[in-house]
């Protein structure tokens, strides 16, 4: 089954479809990064997507990390 998600930005309206095991993750998510009731523009977008790929940054280092751990 899938959900479908809005969001508006910059004067648009968007709907993504997503897994219903997703859905609540992806919508928390997006409660913390958007107004879910409008008024985002571009620049909030663009500073989610940078915040989201830095927390994948660091996840991704402390994976590394931990493998470097166990392989010693």
């Amino acid at each position: 089954m899938s959900k479908k998600l809005g969001l508006n930005i910059g004067g648009r309206h968007f709907d993504v479809d997503v897994d219903d095991k997703f859905a609540l993750f992806l919508e928390h998510q997006m409660r913390k990064d958007f107004n879910m009731d409008g008024g985002n523009d571009m620049k909030l977008l663009l500073q989610a997507y940078v915040r989201k790929n830095h927390e994948l940054f660091i996840q991704e280092q402390m994976m590394k990390d931990l493998l470097k751990k166990i392989e010693n």
